[in-house]
């Protein structure tokens, strides 16, 4: 089924209004708050710059992988960076509130996929919707019949 151009604008329209009620939800403004707190946090800061410093090293060890001569340390040492990163109070909230606004716009992605046909694959940063037979791949979205389960 195709649609006219007079559909198309109109779908266009309501998808641009869906974006602006997803940009004044409770968790986009969770989101922006703690995205800001971080960054003005100077601890996450120090933790990120550092991660981030350490992240161009193992990219670099990575493009050679395990015959790397320094491939266990720097593996090692990235992910201690991670840690110590994710440690941080005001990056454990933003990367909470990440993912509960990752979670509204993959749920508004799936209802918007399944009304057109539940084989198409939405995008998801949650590895579970990424499963063979898992929401991901047009199981039920929704924690049904497939087993997942919504937060």
């Amino acid at each position: 089924m195709t649609l006219s151009p007079l559909d198309f604008h109109e779908a266009l329209e309501r998808a641009h209004l869906i974006g602006e009620q997803l940009t004044g939800s409770k968790e986009m403004k969770r989101y922006l708050k703690f995205r800001q707190r971080m960054e003005q946090d100077p601890e996450a800061k120090e933790k990120i710059a550092s991660f981030n410093q350490m992240k161009e090293a193992y990219e670099e060890v990575q493009r050679f992988g395990k015959y790397h001569p320094d491939y266990n340390k720097v593996t090692r040492e990235i992910r201690q960076k991670k840690r110590e990163m994710e440690r941080v109070e005001s990056v454990a909230a933003f990367r909470q509130a990440e993912d509960e606004l990752d979670e509204l716009l993959y749920r508004v992605s799936r209802v918007i996929a399944d009304a057109v046909s539940e084989s198409i694959k939405v995008p998801s940063n949650n590895p579970l919707y990424q499963m063979m037979g898992g929401c991901g791949s047009g199981g039920c979205g929704t924690g049904g019949s497939c087993g997942c389960s919504a937060k």
